[in-house]
């Protein structure tokens, strides 16, 4: 267990491997009840959200979600999140428990008058449920067609025997699941009625550990470590989520850095020699020179290599680029490869 935003956070049950690998074979219960959910409604919601969020919300319709990011004023990411479309000017945001305060300062100082936030985020409690076997493993516990829900979708019901949860399709792990958005009250009752429906299913609970190198897998973004307040959705590969078809906070800047062309950008590699790449090492060409730093690195269970991200210069960015990661006195070869990196 270790504190993490102020939660007392699992990060193993009985192994990161054996942990990574069950979530990708049958069926693992995360229990990321740290995360935050705030809730805006009223006729300016819309509106608001077109503003704050870089994605184009008026996209979204009652029961489909969308991936955002909140763009600060100097050209990073205050933080990515999901909105949750519940009803005509009626959203729910998801946002990162580290920056929950943070995040309900910044949204808070641009609202219109007229227009609150709710953050309800200690009022419930989250359960991402991932893997291939999920569907069939939590089917008996709902009316919802489980199996039926498309991607970056949610659906409001009975579940456990408890009204009005939020069940939700947005997988960080790339293994396929729900996410279970139930209130506090009910958080302990609906964890073991997982747990009994999944029994047949070989369900386990799943540490943090394995939903870091889950999702590096696939290529997703950490806030912290691969995305930041200096960081532009642009640099990070997030210019499918940021729509100059509309003005959003700083838009103007990072269109002029679009059409500038960017310096640098995240991408993915794998290693070739033996070591594991760490946050913040450096990056070198086959000259010494330093070209880039590492975001996210791991070994990958699902591939038995290892794998990083990091933000290279623009003239490193092919596909199959020589690259040496600076791990202590050494400098290791890697290769440039796009996520993801686990193709299932």
């Amino acid at each position: 267990m270790v504190d993490f935003a102020g939660y007392n956070m699992p990060v193993q049950y009985e192994g990161l491997n054996a942990e990574h690998l069950h979530v990708r074979s049958a069926v693992g219960v995360f229990d990321v009840s740290h995360m935050g959910e705030f809730f805006v409604d009223g006729p300016q919601a819309l509106d608001f959200l077109q503003k704050v969020s870089s994605n184009d919300a008026s996209k979204l319709v009652p029961g489909k979600i969308q991936y955002s990011c909140l763009p600060n004023d100097k050209g990073g990411i205050v933080d990515d999140l999901l909105i949750y479309c519940l009803a005509e000017n009626s959203y729910m945001l998801v946002v990162n428990a580290s920056n929950i305060e943070k995040d309900y300062n910044w949204l808070a100082s641009h609202l219109p008058e007229g227009l609150s936030i709710d953050n309800q985020s200690d009022d419930w409690s989250l359960f991402a449920v991932q893997g291939p076997k999920t569907a069939e493993a939590l089917q008996s516990l709902t009316d919802l067609d489980l199996a039926g829900m498309k991607y970056y979708t949610f659906d409001k019901g009975t579940f456990a025997g408890c009204e009005n949860v939020i069940v939700s399709a947005t997988g960080y792990t790339g293994a396929g699941g729900f996410e279970i958005y139930v209130p506090n009250e009910q958080a302990i009752d609906v964890w073991e009625a997982i747990f009994k429906a999944g029994a047949d299913y070989d369900i386990k609970p799943i540490g943090l550990g394995a939903r870091d190198t889950l999702r590096l897998e696939m290529g997703f973004c950490l806030y912290g470590n691969d995305i930041d307040e200096s960081t532009s959705p642009l640099e990070a590969g997030l210019g499918w989520i940021t729509k100059f078809s509309k003005d959003f906070i700083n838009s103007e800047a990072l269109k002029a850095q679009k059409e500038a062309g960017l310096k640098r950008r995240l991408t993915g590699f794998i290693m070739e020699d033996r070591g594991i790449p760490r946050h913040d090492y450096t990056v070198l060409n086959a000259e010494g020179e330093n070209i880039g730093v590492v975001t996210s690195g791991t070994q990958a269970p699902s591939l038995g290599k290892a794998i990083g991200m990091a933000y290279l210069q623009k003239d490193y960015l092919a596909e199959g680029t020589e690259i040496f990661i600076q791990v202590r006195n050494k400098q290791l070869k890697a290769k440039v490869a796009k996520p993801p990196f686990y193709k299932g």
